[in-house]
C-alpha cells in the first residue's frame, strides 16, 4: 500500500465550487478499485489551499484511477479552478501510532 498526497489550491472564490464537486464524487473515488482510503484537508490560513491523500494497493491502481473516465471527469471540473499549479506525492507508508 503507497499514499497519494496531493496539494490543490483554487482561486479563493472558486472553493465552494470546488468543495460541491469534491461532496458529488468523493463516493466514486473512495469505491474504485484498489482505493482503501480518501481523506480532505484543508489549509488553517490559507482557506484556499486543500490536500487530498489516499491510500492505493498498488501503484497500478492509482494509475487505473487517473486513466479512467471518472479521474477525467473530474479532473476537468478541478483544474479550470485552480489559482496555482497542483503539487502530488506518492509515498510509502513506515508507521502508523494509534
Amino acid at each position: 500500500m503507497f499514499v497519494r498526497i496531493v496539494k490543490l489550491s483554487f482561486q479563493p472564490e472558486k472553493t465552494e465550487e470546488f468543495l460541491g464537486n469534491f461532496e458529488k464524487s468523493k463516493e466514486n473515488i473512495r469505491n474504485f478499485p484498489g482505493c482503501r482510503l480518501l481523506e480532505l484537508y484543508r489549509e488553517k490560513t490559507n482557506t484556499n489551499v486543500f490536500f487530498t491523500y489516499s491510500y492505493w494497493d498498488s501503484e497500478e491502481d492509482l494509475e487505473a484511477y487517473r486513466n479512467s473516465e471518472l479521474f477525467k471527469g473530474i479532473w476537468n471540473k478541478t483544474k479550470i479552478l485552480f489559482n496555482d499549479k497542483p503539487m502530488a506525492w506518492s509515498v510509502d507508508k513506515l508507521a502508523t501510532l494509534p
